[in-house]
């Protein structure tokens, strides 16, 4: 590979006046960023796909709930397959081209604004199930989730074809050398989607939370005030209190989760600047909104007993046997 002048090797050394140089960074830190962000992608690869499995294999999991969290995982996993190209960006030259650049961020785009939606619609759920029972049978209906998934995945896939219009046009307007892949949003464009990906769906999620925790709380309440005898009244009061802090806890998660992963990707947006790709800032808010994938399936599918039974039957290959589609994991 030929030199450059300033140090550092050309991507395209027969095109010497307008290749990009690969970044010069100490193979120690190259190599301990890639273990890790490796490892993340890893990680956010097979928890999903655990979800996935679990929840496609096993028919007593064939709720509307679970159908959430199955369109929730696959946004997710196809998040974490996504993982390895960003990696390579940060470290190396783009030799795919114009058009699998265009296609790897519209992909990226479009799985995040699904993951958003999901979380959305999964707090809906929770609402009506908890502050709502007995008409939840009849309201949230599997047809009507698969509706529901189905208008999420359509709308983000028109919602940021709009936002991208411009990129999909001319992939490479944003390039200042050959063998870049950047992408460019405006502060107009930014605003936009800074106000329909996080500021609706933080808002959502957070008023139904509430609502969600505040009636768990009165329920808990009244069971307490319903119990005559002082001795079963100490056990159900430490229960109830014990199910009040899970219920609190559960709803920090997901908004402190939420909070941390998307903020500083949207920093840019917040202080009437355009986002670029290419960034520091954007690398690290990108990398955040990568690992709230790899979080997703810890909140909303480890907490639940029969994903660490599944597990337990998909490791050992019991999901293998006859009728084990028919298991009781409940």
């Amino acid at each position: 590979m030929m030199e450059t002048l300033e140090g550092g090797e050309l991507c395209f050394p027969q095109l010497l006046n307008t290749s990009c140089r690969k970044p010069i960074r100490p193979r120690f830190e190259v190599m301990l960023l890639y273990i890790l962000l490796s490892s993340i992608s890893l990680l956010t690869v097979a928890l999903n796909l655990l979800v996935i499995i679990s929840i496609s294999h096993f028919r007593q999991l064939h709720t509307p709930t679970n159908l959430l969290l199955l369109s929730l995982a696959v946004s997710d996993f196809i998040n974490g397959l996504l993982m390895p190209v960003e990696i390579l960006l940060i470290g190396a030259c783009w030799f795919l081209g114009d058009f699998m650049c265009a296609l790897f961020y519209y992909a990226s785009f479009i799985v995040i604004s699904a993951s958003v939606g999901n979380m959305v619609l999964i707090s809906v759920d929770r609402y009506v199930a908890i502050c709502d029972p007995l008409r939840y049978p009849t309201t949230i209906t599997k047809t009507r989730v698969k509706i529901c998934v189905c208008l999420c995945w359509v709308f983000s896939v028109l919602y940021n074809c709009l936002i991208l219009k411009d990129f999909l046009r001319q992939p490479n307007r944003y390039n200042s050398c050959y063998g870049e892949c950047v992408v460019v949003v405006n502060y107009i464009t930014g605003a936009i989607d800074f106000l329909f990906t996080f500021t609706a769906p933080i808002t959502v999620i957070v008023v139904l939370y509430m609502r969600v925790f505040v009636v768990a709380v009165s329920q808990a309440r009244a069971m307490r005030s319903h119990i005559v005898a002082v001795t079963l009244q100490r056990s159900v009061t430490v229960t109830a209190k014990k199910s009040e802090r899970k219920a609190a806890r559960t709803l920090g998660i997901v908004i402190v989760v939420f909070l941390i992963c998307f903020c500083p990707y949207y920093y840019p947006s917040l202080a009437g600047q355009d986002t670029s790709s290419d960034a520091s800032y954007s690398t690290f808010g990108v990398w955040l909104l990568y690992f709230n994938s790899c979080l997703n399936p810890v909140i909303y599918a480890i907490f639940y007993p029969w994903f660490r039974k599944a597990i337990k039957l998909i490791v050992t290959l019991q999901i293998l046997q006859p009728d084990s589609c028919e298991a009781n994991i409940l």
